[in-house]
């Protein structure tokens, strides 16, 4: 089976940079994904100095804890997470690839073009339509967490 693969856009108020900044910064999502029904529940950076290709984090979910790196980035307008979760036995059953790509719409506002990719393996391809609704129901949540953001009180 292909993985599954999605887009979901949004146009936010804030400058590109501030946008990149606050996606980049891992320990800064529990401020601003908390409490919007995500799957996440803390996350937290687990290589020390400022985010970077090869950046590593842990991810504590409803449904266990991931483990992810930030495997591309080029300020401020892309940064591609993966994340992976594997059986008690060490085998690999679900890997995803959450991206973000910014563009500037003048000097307020920014494009966010998020692009979803999941792939399981395994007994786990079994369920690729069930995953696919989870997957976009939770990146959309993201998505539009990450919006509301900037429309509350405001964050450096």
């Amino acid at each position: 089976m292909r993985p599954i693969e999605f887009e979901i856009e949004r146009t936010i108020r804030a400058p590109i940079e501030r946008v990149f900044a606050r996606l980049v910064d891992i320990e800064g999502h529990n401020d601003w994904l908390a409490g919007t029904g995500s799957m996440l529940k803390r996350t937290r950076q687990t290589t020390p100095g400022e985010p970077r290709v090869g950046t590593t984090f842990v991810d504590e979910t409803s449904q266990g804890t991931v483990l992810g790196e930030i495997v591309e980035m080029e300020a401020p307008h892309t940064v591609v997470f993966h994340w992976w979760d594997k059986s008690r036995s060490g085998r690999l059953k679900f890997e995803g690839w959450p991206s973000y790509r910014l563009e500037p719409i003048g000097d307020d506002e920014t494009l966010v073009r998020h692009r979803g990719k999941l792939e399981s393996y395994g007994v786990w391809r079994l369920g690729t339509p069930v995953w696919r609704r989870f997957a976009v129901k939770e990146r959309t949540t993201t998505v539009d967490a990450l919006k509301a953001s900037f429309e509350q009180a405001p964050h450096p």
